[in-house]
């Protein structure tokens, strides 16, 4: 049975990184000082293969000869991970195994008794231990393709005359240079064999290396199992969503995988029936479905097809196995929700702001620097059976929709107007809009507003909001502290008499999600629990809350049934991917849906992962986790990475993402995550002390923790320790610099070198500073402006600094790099800058990824493991 293997595209013809796990050592060959020649004497071989030419084969206009059999693949080669006794099943039925095979004087020899042409594919593994370049020579009479992690990498079209000297294998050479990225690699070579040049298939292979390669020395295996690599991070189908029906009779699924070497990926939708979790329909291809909202009542749900800036709107019948546009060809059209009778859809659409004259644009206000701040966006109504449509909203400022009231008769929604006046430079009103005589009333205004939705009777409302947004109502910090306005809340609004009432001012997690389950009269809530995102129920009735039970550390999506108890959600844990769960809410059990990454990790060895925390200066206990390569050897010593964000969340335990540590950890580092004060999730106190700090507090804790690990864990290398933070981890990676030499070298992604600048320049950076700075301006603190800029402390860096940064990131400017690399080159200070072309923020073009996450790698193992190979094959010195 063919085993799946998902791969990363190589740079020019280097083989694509697969990660080390060796089983099976090959000895060397005596060899001359400057090189060393590694024979390579066991194989798996799948074959003889009977490989008949076709009809027609002789056709003197259009001959096919047998080199065409090797232009041809039977097999799709880069989907096969060979294991010893593994079948495959061949064009005419015939079952073949993978066999090993071990050399005979250091060349293989195959008698093979037939007139026929077949075919012959031999497999076998190289572990390298670091970036290597390597000479690989293959001499055979036959004609063979050599292919090197699923990529064909050269090919011998020509056969060779047979030798009568058994000691010698006739033939041509063929030799390739081979770069070689560390882990794991494939190698396979198909032959087709013609008895008529050659009775036996005889072949011989070596691989030749600089001895700065060799320490510790590549090995060669027959096992597939492996450290996880870019691949496993990136390729391979992902489920991103799950929504379960209002009847809980099904739930829907959605999924992405890439399509490497493109940077396009395909989605998908499959629906499950429940509870047995059956498929029951997958749209995929041209009915391809990214997300759907499932109507109230009946077996249907609605979704959204784009085509340039227009939309339509599908409803589909489960039942009747039907899908009908309702609403076709809306310019920019935006979401939709069902009525809570089914008998109507509310939808949205956006109108373009009017432009300036032609080659000027007039700044109205800070936000109007962001594209598309003069759009606005207004509610329409779209009734059945009849499909008629009517305008509920309309004026100068966009409404967003929040929900529909359970009889259908009312619906909430907000607007938002600029008030520079206060924090946080807007406010939000509430409405709620009589949908029979459009009559609005405006229940509420202020600031740090989430969302909401309504309660079973329509008197009393759920808001998710920041501490402040009902005054005093939910904050939980001493009087002479500002709240961190990120660490959400929740509430029950009272509709008439305007009164709100705190359901989390004394529970420490922070709320991302909410539901109110009508039934039951309690609150479904995914809150951040320090580094965990996890499930609880609160009872309105007797006010306490109960964990609920998952099977995930971090609930990346979570839906609930409006009718039954059940739930659907999907998370991954500290060393396991994304999967998706179906939950019964009475027996508080869980049942896994779908795992749709098994196939693609089945031979991935991942390392431990321990958690360990510090006492800070004030004895606070700062949380952290070690994740450990996954052969630690507690004897040897190891160099160690440093991550951590400092901002306003925690690292969550999460598995991959944009800085994979279980990936750095199989790249053979420890690696120490902690989460510094003023992160959510710890309650209160704990984040208010993001307020106005600036690195300030968060540094010492980061040093000091760093210092405090060093001194339990022996088998780190102190001279060996690097760190990396994006954005305003990036920020404190620049201002760590500054601080402390205890790191030999340190990345900085999308990193802040100069807080007032950021915070003029940056889309969001007055905004963010509305918390982070909050009532601290350039002009009247100075102290955190200028003194905690790291822009302003650049004579004191003296560690290797690699900035990275996307050319378009509208969140940190890219000034922001740009001018902490001006600074550090005038010092004479060693510093690359590494700008990631057409990426914002976030680096999401699949190629650029790769690359960006090789750059990380290769630039660690430049200064921590003293192997500059790899970074200088990345980036050639001029």
């Amino acid at each position: 049975m063919d085993k799946k293997r998902i791969r990363s595209d190589l740079c020019s013809t280097a083989a694509i990184i697969l990660f080390i796990f060796s089983t099976l050592a090959f000895p060397f060959q005596d060899a001359e000082e400057q090189n060393l020649q590694v024979d390579m004497n066991s194989w798996l071989v799948l074959g003889p293969l009977p490989s008949p030419l076709p009809a027609f084969h002789e056709d003197s206009q259009n001959a096919y000869l047998p080199e065409n059999l090797l232009k041809f693949h039977e097999l799709n080669i880069s989907d096969l991970m060979p294991e010893e006794n593994d079948s495959v099943i061949w064009h005419d039925k015939t079952k073949h195994n993978w066999k090993k095979i071990n050399a005979e004087q250091k060349f293989i020899r195959i008698p093979y008794q037939s007139d026929f042409l077949c075919t012959f594919v031999f497999a076998t593994y190289l572990d390298v231990f670091q970036w290597t370049r390597a000479d690989l020579a293959i001499k055979s009479p036959q004609i063979f393709t050599l292919f090197i992690d699923g990529q064909q990498i050269s090919t011998k079209t020509k056969f060779n005359s047979s030798s009568r000297d058994t000691d010698q294998v006739p033939g041509r050479t063929l030799s390739r240079n081979l770069k070689l990225e560390t882990g794991k690699h494939l190698i396979m070579i198909k032959f087709i064999h013609d008895p008529k040049v050659n009775p036996e298939l005889i072949f011989k292979a070596d691989l030749t290396l600089d001895p700065k390669f060799t320490s510790p020395p590549p090995v060669f295996s027959l096992s597939p199992q492996q450290r996880m690599n870019i691949s496993h991070l990136l390729d391979g189908p992902k489920v991103v969503t799950a929504s379960i029906s209002p009847s809980g009779k099904f739930a829907a699924l959605t999924f992405r995988k890439t399509l490497p070497p493109t940077d396009q990926s395909e989605s998908w939708m499959q629906i499950h029936s429940l509870p047995d979790l059956s498929l029951h329909r997958t749209y995929r291809g041209g009915s391809s479905i990214s997300s759907i909202i499932w109507a109230p009542k009946g077996n249907k749900f609605s979704y959204t097809t784009r085509e340039g800036p227009k939309g339509s709107i599908w409803v589909n019948d489960l039942d009747k196995g039907t899908s009908i546009p309702v609403l076709k060809n809306i310019e920019n059209l935006g979401t939709h929700i069902w009525s809570s009778d089914a008998s109507f859809i509310i939808y949205s659409v956006t109108t373009e702001g009017r432009e300036d004259r032609k080659g000027i644009k007039r700044i109205l206000s800070p936000e109007d620097r962001q594209p598309g701040w003069r759009d606005r966006s207004h509610l329409f109504k779209l009734s059945f059976p009849d499909l008629v449509r009517q305008r509920l909203t309309a004026g100068s400022l966009s409404t967003n929709l929040n929900a529909i009231r359970q009889d259908s008769q009312k619906l909430l929604f907000t607007r938002s107007t600029v008030d520079l006046t206060q924090r946080p430079y807007s406010q939000t009103q509430l409405f709620v809009l009589d949908i029979n005589s459009l009559k609005e009333d405006k229940i509420w205004e202020g600031a740090w507003f989430r969302n909401a939705e309504w309660g079973p009777e329509g008197k009393k409302i759920l808001v998710l909001g920041g501490p402040s947004t009902f005054g005093e109502t939910g904050i939980n910090v001493p009087d002479d502290t500002i709240p961190n306005e990120y660490d959400t809340q929740a509430y029950i609004f009272d509709i008439k008499s305007k009164e709100a009432e705190s359901l989390t001012k004394r529970f420490k997690p922070t709320v991302n999600q909410a539901f109110w389950d009508h039934k039951h009269n309690c609150v479904y809530l995914t809150a951040t629990d320090r580094s965990y995102v996890r499930l609880y129920k609160y009872d309105l009735d007797k006010k306490i809350y109960s964990l609920i039970q998952t099977n995930v550390d971090v609930i990346s999506r979570f839906d609930l049934s409006s009718e039954t108890d059940t739930a659907v959600y999907t998370g991954s844990s500290v060393s396991e991917p994304q999967k998706a769960y179906f939950l019964d809410l009475k027996q508080n059990k869980s049942k896994l849906f779908i795992e749709t990454e098994q196939e693609s990790f089945q031979y991935v060895e991942m390392g431990d992962v321990k958690n360990w925390s510090f006492k800070n200066e004030s004895g606070d206990e700062i949380s952290g986790r070690i994740y450990f390569p996954p052969d630690f050897n507690p004897e040897k010593k190891y160099p160690c990475i440093v991550n951590y964000y400092g901002g306003t969340t925690p690292i969550s335990r999460s598995f991959g993402g944009r800085y994979p540590l279980n990936l750095y950890a199989a790249q053979g580092y420890i690696v120490y995550v902690l989460q510094p004060s003023g992160a959510i999730g710890f309650g209160q106190n704990f984040s208010a002390r993001h307020v106005n700090d600036w690195g300030l507090r968060v540094s010492d804790e980061i040093i000091q923790g760093v210092n405090k690990f060093l001194e339990e864990h022996p088998y780190v290398d102190e001279q060996r320790v690097g760190c990396i933070g994006a954005s305003y981890g990036g920020f404190m990676t620049m201002l760590l610099v500054s601080k402390t030499n205890i790191f030999h070298t340190a990345i900085a992604h999308a990193g802040i070198s100069s807080i007032s600048s950021y915070w003029g320049e940056g889309y969001w950076g007055y905004s963010y500073s509305a918390v982070a700075s909050a009532n601290s301006f350039p002009w009247n603190r100075g102290d955190i402006y200028v003194e905690q800029s790291p822009l302003f402390n650049a004579n004191k860096i003296s560690t290797p600094l690699l900035l990275l940064h996307g050319s378009v990131d509208t969140n940190v400017p890219l000034g922001e790099s740009t001018q902490l690399f001006t600074a550090l080159k005038l010092l004479g200070r060693h510093v690359e800058y590494i700008q990631i072309l057409d990426q914002n923020h976030h680096i999401m073009t699949y190629s650029r990824r790769v690359l960006w996450t090789k750059t990380i790698m290769a630039w660690f193992d430049r200064w921590l493991k003293r192997q500059p190979e790899w970074w200088l094959n990345l980036y050639p010195q001029e």
